[in-house]
């Protein structure tokens, strides 16, 4: 599946600089950029989780709006802003400017082609912040280029009640949400023998709770503060079957997001 991902019609990487141009240069194109991260995530899931799911949700949404909309998807940006992860091991992180660099350069060189509208997935909440500030440097630099960002998680906002069955602190982590999508797009590469986590146990009141449940106040501990295994949530709770039904509903949401900025375009 990940080959047929990467070759989808959508994908970049697939088409010639012809092809690029030919989409790039029509007036509602969009460009979408994947972002996410390599970082421990327990001993049950790969380090490129957050990778290999925005790659996913993106190249899903995309796929979704093709025959209305003008649309490719860039290999996305692998490496993200982990530090809180670092002490755990198996993270490679940039620095917070480098991130900014990275994002700034990779759009700029990629609109030179004509694209209209630009859209960031990003699959990590460390990136989040990033990705907020990239979208106004690349707005201010690209005026006349509709630039926005994602986090591809919260779309699950309006629909998750219906598919968790954690409490409030499975879907952190490593935990319901994102093993239930691993399983349902890369079962190979989860240890569901190997899935220690624990609740999130947030000990300030308005600090976030967990992916889908976030509050105002935000603070900093090295990874280890929060779980032995490097896990939070409860990945026991996960299937393939809630994978399948949160993939898709999250196509649906990206795609709706996507249309819209094609739209603003024209």
């Amino acid at each position: 599946m990940t080959t047929a991902m990467r070759l989808s019609s959508v994908a970049w990487a697939a088409k010639t600089r012809r092809e690029i141009g030919d989409i790039g240069t029509d007036d509602r194109s969009v460009l979408v950029i994947p972002v996410g991260s390599i970082e421990q995530h327990g001993h049950h899931l790969p380090v490129a989780t957050d990778t290999l799911l925005a790659d996913a949700v993106a190249h899903l949404g995309a796929e979704r709006v093709a025959d209305d909309v003008p649309i490719l998807v860039t290999p996305p940006v692998w490496s993200g802003f982990s530090p809180h992860h670092l002490s755990l091991g198996g993270t490679i992180s940039l620095e917070l400017d480098d991130l900014l660099d990275v994002l700034s350069d990779v759009a700029s060189t990629a609109l030179e082609n004509g694209f209209n509208g630009l859209c960031f997935v990003n699959g990590h909440g460390g990136n989040a912040s990033a990705v907020d500030n990239a979208v106004s440097i690349i707005g201010k630099n690209h005026p006349d280029v509709e630039v926005t960002g994602v986090t591809y998680f919260q779309l699950a906002e309006p629909f998750i009640d219906e598919i968790r069955e954690s409490d409030v602190g499975g879907m952190a982590h490593g935990g319901e949400f994102e093993t239930s999508l691993m399983l349902h797009l890369y079962d190979d590469l989860v240890k569901m023998n190997q899935a220690d986590a624990e609740y999130l146990d947030e000990p300030y009141d308005r600090g976030g709770k967990d992916l889908l449940v976030g509050g105002p106040l935000s603070t900093y501990r090295p990874f280890e503060a929060y779980s032995d295994s490097g896990a939070i949530g409860d990945p026991e709770l996960a299937s393939a079957e809630k994978g399948k039904m949160l993939f898709d509903r999250l196509g649906d949401e990206l795609a709706d997001v996507l249309r819209n900025i094609s739209a603003q375009t024209q």
